[in-house]
């Protein structure tokens, strides 16, 4: 039987292996973080057409729809006037027809449910060298003993280690924004809506969790390239609160949080483009091969889709990747071209760059709401955005590969 390493069990990594495991194939899931971390934090992300079909496909949709947001308004703050208030579903339904959006952290803990009992997982480890040879592929992991793959996918994100062990230091596109995101205790109980402030560069969304006065506070702006260590939260932490510091609303309020938060996430929004993300027995999916931007591009969907892909394409082959790679490729590529053009257009929307585009922001967001879903599609930038991106990929049946001799 073939084996397969997976590298990430955020949510590319459990897709990938769910369907691997479907098809005949044997999939263990290494992740970094301890169990104990495993599935906590995160921003709200959103699932679109074909994303939200593999979810259906893996018997997950009901959970999927039962955690979702409910984020059904946006209240956009404007300080000493009255807020102007925006339909998300009408919104969104412009984009697509089918659409959830739901708590990457919830996502993450369903994927894992679907596959903890059918999957090898290896909590708290990671890979740390890689041989690729004739007959298979040799892992060394930072604690555990060794081990030999037949094939091995890196599914660990923008910052893949399985991407640079394989093809060196590849360049992170930086679209000049950055993003960051924790839980903060929050009086103002958002009740399915989000509330939005919006100030030159700067753009701040909190949204209600949990339902018990936890609010996530998702934090946008736009800069220069700045100098930090990707794994030094303090650093992070430092740039997020003097970015933001002297902005009026809340801000304050949910800066002083900052400290406490266990679940902080900070990033670049930066892309990740290569003309093939396959050599020899090792591939990406996900953000590890063609992220399109964290929070703008639409990189969950594609995330999910291209998972599903690339398991579908490797069983067509018979498991053999020297065919199934390629397929799979092939199969994603204009997908992977047109998610390249939506978070840049995505950032200058969301993060304005005037006065006047803040002052205008809400009052476009509000008529495009009240416009029919084609011409909504018609006016914005982006076209339809992540879900038009999607529509170049046909979701195949996942057959199962015969067991060898």
């Amino acid at each position: 039987m073939t084996t397969v390493l997976v590298s990430g069990a955020g949510v590319a990594g459990p897709v990938v292996a769910y369907w691997l495991q479907r098809c005949g194939l044997r999939p263990t899931v290494v992740e970094r973080r301890s169990q104990l971390q495993f599935g906590d934090g995160g921003h709200a992300v959103d699932l679109f057409g074909p994303a939200v079909d593999v979810m259906e496909r893996m018997g997950l949709l009901d959970a999927v729809l039962a955690a979702r947001t409910r984020t059904v308004k946006l209240s956009l703050i404007r300080p000493g006037r009255r807020p102007v208030e925006v339909d998300v579903s009408a919104l969104v339904t412009g984009v697509s027809s089918r659409h959830v959006e739901i708590l990457r952290g919830d996502l993450v803990k369903l994927l894992y449910g679907a596959t903890r009992d059918d999957v090898e997982y290896v909590f708290g480890d990671a890979v740390a060298e890689l041989t690729d040879t004739e007959g298979g592929v040799e892992v060394t992991f930072a604690h555990g003993p060794p081990r030999r793959f037949d094939l091995v996918v890196g599914a660990d994100g923008l910052h893949s280690g399985i991407r640079h062990l394989v093809f060196g230091p590849v360049p992170e596109l930086f679209l000049g924004g950055y993003l960051g995101v924790y839980t903060v205790p929050y009086e103002i109980r958002p009740g399915g809506r989000m509330l939005g402030y919006s100030a030159v560069d700067h753009t701040v969304g909190v949204y209600e969790v949990g339902g018990d006065g936890r609010a996530r506070a998702l934090f946008m702006f736009r800069s220069a390239e700045l100098e930090y260590d990707h794994r030094d939260s303090d650093r992070q932490r430092q740039l997020l609160r003097t970015s933001f510091a002297g902005l009026g609303w809340d801000v304050p309020r949910l800066l002083e949080a900052l400290d406490t938060a266990d679940d902080f996430y900070f990033d670049a929004i930066s892309q990740i483009r290569m003309d093939s993300w396959s050599r020899g027995r090792v591939t990406l999916v996900g953000d590890a091969g063609y992220c399109p931007g964290p929070a703008v591009g639409g990189g969950t969907s594609l995330a999910v889709v291209g998972a599903h892909v690339l398991a579908a394409e490797l069983a067509a082959a018979g498991g053999d990747h020297g065919l199934g790679f390629p397929a799979y490729e092939r199969a994603m590529a204009e997908t992977v071209r047109q998610s390249r053009q939506i978070g840049p257009a995505v950032l200058r929307t969301l993060v304005p760059r005037s006065r006047a585009q803040v002052r205008a922001i809400p009052h476009v967001l509000r008529l495009l709401s009240r416009l029919p879903p084609p011409l909504q599609r018609a006016l914005t930038s982006y076209g339809g955005g992540p879900a038009k991106m999607l529509d170049a990929v046909v979701l195949k049946d996942v057959v199962r590969v015969p067991p060898g001799p």
